[in-house]
């Protein structure tokens, strides 16, 4: 069982996946074959070395005409899905998909499958993300994590004209993974290397314990001065024991004399400041009055940034914090087809040990199709549940 971690310092994108999985050993030949059995437009793969702030690595150019050919997601998902590939590679390349559908039929308010891919829907980002399937498979890999992820700041210009960085399908696509600009005015992270390391990451956190076997470079095309543009892969094995879970750190407050409607305002800061999870809990403190205790869950390394966040925000003269340990399934999102309803719903996975123990319907999802339909909230996320089984049973009897 091969572990799998991105490094996302300088963003993600296609291209970069593919040159940091090829420099960390994969094969240029298992992935030349690969790419042969999708059906594409001609393109032409040119992999070359590349240096990018003094460290080597390796770039990957997609050459090919640009197609003037309107690509929905129903014809990309037939195309995929009649494509001479492993069946987990086909997989994964569809959830990849999936996920950038459904996060551009978020930002142009349209039906997941009336969604015209333009830069996602080109031949090289195709390649992008059948190719970094082929090779997670091709180097063994079975779990995959990654570091937050940069984004860039200022605009980049797209088929719809001038767009914010980051742009908004890929903020869609990172969605409750941490982010932060990282300092450069340039787009660092595409929408192809989001929906890649969206649906391939089971968690967004720090380096872990681990045994290195393998680093790979990924180079983008670009040279900035503030930081190498590079994806930094390492594969090896976790060491930490999983029975002694991870650490982390609950700061608490107890708050007497702050009014309610403050809550909800400094819940969404905590989580903006890469908390992992806020509660509150009702209590009663001394002279009988009522009162709630805020409670942080985070990593080590940002108490002291929630720390600062507390007494700006709040009305607490004092903060303690507690050393936890954490354990956390392996998650996986599936989208799934609800009989009778417009769209996809999202279905988070947890998984032990790579068998799936807790299946959970999104949320939004279920209401957004329950208000279309009119059915109740309730039903749409039993049957949720029940299309998300069976498409894991379908995926088990699979040869």
């Amino acid at each position: 069982m091969t572990f799998a971690y991105f490094d996302c310092f300088a963003g993600v994108a296609g291209d970069m996946v593919l040159g940091a999985l090829l420099d960390a050993g994969g094969s240029a030949e298992v992935l030349r074959s690969g790419l042969a059995g999708v059906p594409v437009d001609p393109f032409e793969l040119e992999v070359t070395g590349a240096e990018r702030g003094g460290i080597g690595g390796t770039l990957v150019r997609v050459r090919a005409e640009r197609s003037h050919v309107i690509r929905t997601w129903a014809y990309l998902r037939g195309a995929l899905g009649e494509a001479d590939l492993p069946a987990q590679v086909r997989d994964r390349s569809l959830a990849i998909f999936a996920r950038l559908a459904e996060a551009e039929a978020r930002v142009h308010r349209k039906p997941v499958d009336q969604v015209h891919f333009h830069e996602v829907g080109a031949v090289d980002a195709v390649v992008d993300i059948v190719g970094s399937a082929l090779l997670l498979h091709d180097l063994g890999v079975t779990e995959v994590w990654a570091s937050p992820v940069a984004t860039g700041t200022g605009l980049v210009r797209t088929d719809h004209g001038m767009l914010p960085v980051p742009a908004p399908a890929v903020l869609e696509l990172l969605q409750d993974v941490p982010i932060y600009s990282g300092g450069v005015a340039a787009e660092l992270t595409t929408p192809t290397g989001a929906a890649i390391v969206a649906a391939s990451a089971g968690r967004f956190t720090d380096l872990p314990p681990m045994r290195v076997t393998a680093v790979g470079y990924g180079a983008g095309t670009r040279q900035h001065d503030e930081l190498p543009n590079l994806l930094r892969v390492l594969l090896g094995e976790r060491t930490e024991d999983e029975a002694a879970g991870d650490g982390g750190v609950v700061l608490e407050a107890n708050l007497d004399d702050m009014t309610p409607e403050l809550a909800p305002w400094v819940l969404e800061r905590l989580f903006e400041a890469g908390a992992a999870d806020v509660w509150f809990t009702p209590i009663h403190m001394k002279k009988g009055r009522p009162g709630i205790t805020l409670s942080v869950l985070c990593s080590p390394g940002i108490d002291g940034v929630v720390r600062e966040l507390l007494w700006r925000e709040t009305s607490t003269l004092g903060v303690r914090g507690l050393p936890v340990r954490k354990w956390m399934l392996e998650r996986r999102v599936i989208a799934v087809s609800v009989p009778g309803g417009p769209g996809k719903v999202r279905v988070k996975l947890g998984l032990d040990g790579g068998r799936v123990v807790n299946v959970a319907p999104e949320y939004a999802d279920c209401a957004r199709l329950a208000s279309a339909t009119g059915r109740p909230l309730k039903d749409v996320m039993a049957r949720a549940q029940a299309a998300a089984l069976a498409a894991l049973d379908a995926e088990d009897r699979a040869p």
